[in-house]
């Protein structure tokens, strides 16, 4: 299981930032097995992240709570194959305001701040996986944030399933009307609608 998951991680690697084999040997012993049980968390809201990890099994969410109301509210869902930080608090030291909690039972395999410096510090490679890291994270926050100025409730929803085929079966309804921004029962109408759509 192990060695599997290195080898996960090592071609994720290569595919993500061109990584050599010599940059993989740099790391050798910097990444570590971590597993999080569902509803657990990667990091707290108001602590400082401190790790970046890659995720071999399992479905994370990313989401703030609303002090006003105690409202949770999910900004992004991250499924296995992906990086996961808080970016922002990771390059700045400052605490994260978000929760990152696990939706499933999870695998990653994390490594620290501290080692990624070192790496950087070896490794044009290494240097590229940050700045693809951060650039990846900009694309995520900039998408988002333009589905809700421009695209429809609806359009929020098929461009979900699109990006996450079979997230309905891995997220409750709840969290994914949380997601797009709309309540419950917006979405039910939604898929009512284009369920009927489908059939006719």
């Amino acid at each position: 299981m192990l060695s599997d998951s290195y080898s996960l991680l090592n071609q994720n690697l290569e595919a993500f930032a061109d990584l050599s084999d010599e940059d993989l040997r740099l790391a050798d012993g910097c990444w570590t097995l971590r597993s999080i049980a569902k509803n657990e968390f990667f990091n707290f809201r108001n602590s400082v992240c401190r790790h970046v990890g890659f995720i071999v099994s399992g479905l994370f969410r990313v989401y703030y709570v609303d002090p006003a109301t105690a409202e949770e509210h999910d900004v992004f869902f991250v499924p296995e194959g992906q990086f996961l930080t808080s970016l922002k608090s990771l390059l700045t030291g400052e605490a994260c305001p978000y929760y990152i909690a696990a939706l499933e039972d999870a695998d990653l395999l994390v490594i620290t701040t501290e080692q990624l410096h070192r790496l950087y510090a070896q490794s044009h490679g290494w240097e590229r996986f940050g700045r693809r890291l951060a650039e990846q994270y900009l694309i995520y926050q900039q998408g988002k944030a333009e589905s809700l100025l421009f695209q429809s409730a609806e359009q929020r929803y098929l461009t979900l399933l699109q990006q996450f085929p079979g997230i309905t079966n891995r997220v409750s309804l709840g969290h994914i009307a949380s997601y797009l921004g709309i309540k419950g029962p917006s979405l039910s109408r939604i898929r009512a609608q284009l369920g009927k759509s489908r059939e006719a």
